[in-house]
């Protein structure tokens, strides 16, 4: 199993509440993943489509997704942590959602900065679209990765 394939069956699992929500992390590669969410009365809102926050929840969970594979490497000796997001809800999400992430600019960037400050700060993009292929929501993920405190 290459790293990839960890990460995507680690993660789909690993967070309870994204779990919880029906969350599932389809594929994952080098700064980049998606993942799905399939339409259950659990994450309905009053009015019978997709709840914020379980769009939140998916497209959050694919930031994650497209950061871990970012570090696929090292991933395990780093302590990645969401520091900032924003969400806009661009139509009224209907039915089962996917989330497609990327992390903004150039991984091997990203690795770098990390590699020689220590420390690195970046965002990561995600569009939610419904089952037709209409972007429901814009997310921004901001990720603060630094090595682990012994």
């Amino acid at each position: 199993m290459n790293p990839y394939e960890m990460i995507k069956a680690h993660l789909s699992r690993a967070v309870p509440y994204a779990t919880h929500t029906g969350v599932t992390i389809d594929e994952v590669g080098a700064g980049v993943a998606r993942a799905a969410l399939p339409m259950r009365p659990e994450v309905s809102n009053h009015i019978g489509t997709v709840h914020a926050g379980a769009m939140f929840t998916l497209a959050e969970a694919a930031s994650g997704a497209a950061l871990a594979g970012c570090f696929a490497d090292n991933l395990l000796s780093l302590r990645p942590v969401a520091a900032e997001a924003s969400i806009r809800y661009l139509k009224v999400a209907k039915g089962s959602l996917t989330a497609e992430a990327r992390v903004d600019g150039d991984v091997d960037a990203v690795r770098a900065t990390l590699a020689s400050a220590g420390k690195v700060a970046f965002p990561i993009t995600v569009t939610i679209t419904d089952e037709t292929g209409v972007p429901v929501a814009a997310v921004t993920v901001s990720w603060h990765v630094s090595p682990l405190r012994a």
